[in-house]
């Protein structure tokens, strides 16, 4: 691969800048400065840095992030905060999108890669991936709720899957579902009577948010999500 190419790849800057760099013999390869943008790399074996900094290709990226309340889940938006403005500089953006969504106002975790193939793996409806859902709820659940929740709930014409509840309190509970309809989770307590006051997702598959802090971004692997 071409140096600039392998730096555009690599999200250091666009082709234009890291012509500039490269130039300016801020690149090194091999602990030498290399001034010729189109200059050949062997990947796995050229060691590249920018400004000391060493600089590595990988294909395809995996990160997790706590979503904050107040940023919609796209890429780009005209009006709307997106939760690409969450991203910390140092994740490499070129090409990267969230991988299912979560509500304006939900917190929790959200997954974001450039890979359109674990994208589709992990929201096809056939594929049947658990998300778990923190919930707060403006009344006491019910045991006929809970009943209701875990048979499945009409939201409209459409009848949820099988559900999981763990109740946590009076008016908290744990809920496990299997799909990613359009504000589901809300429209499932409605569907029983209820309202929901706070929503975090706190599992996707396998992954978890654990320590992960609100706002905290983290890389990840492809073996840690599927």
């Amino acid at each position: 691969m071409r140096l600039d190419k392998y730096l555009v790849e690599c999200g250091v800057g666009s082709r234009s800048e890291v012509k500039k760099m490269i130039s300016s013999g801020d690149i090194t390869i091999n602990n030498v400065k290399c001034r010729d943008n189109t200059k050949s790399l062997k990947e796995g074996v050229d060691s590249v840095n920018y400004n000391d900094e060493k600089i590595i290709y990988k294909e395809f990226r995996y990160y997790i992030l706590y979503k904050l309340d107040g940023y919609i889940t796209a890429t780009e938006d005209k009006k709307e905060k997106t939760v690409m403005e969450l991203l910390p500089s140092w994740v490499n953006q070129k090409d990267l999108f969230p991988i299912g969504r979560l509500d304006k106002d939900t917190e929790g975790l959200l997954l974001f890669s450039n890979d359109g193939k674990l994208a589709h793996e992990l929201t096809s409806p056939k594929k049947h991936v658990d998300k778990i859902y923190r919930v707060s709820l403006k009344n006491e659940i019910t045991d006929e709720a809970i009943s209701k929740l875990e048979e499945g709930v009409d939201i409209g014409g459409y009848i949820t899957k099988e559900a999981k509840v763990q109740v946590v309190s009076e008016k908290e509970i744990l809920l496990t579902i299997k799909e990613g309809k359009f504000h589901q989770v809300k429209k499932m307590m409605i569907g029983v009577g209820n309202e929901v006051i706070y929503l975090k997702r706190e599992t996707f598959g396998k992954l978890i948010l654990g320590d992960l802090k609100p706002g905290e971004v983290r890389e990840i692997e492809r073996c840690d999500v599927i």
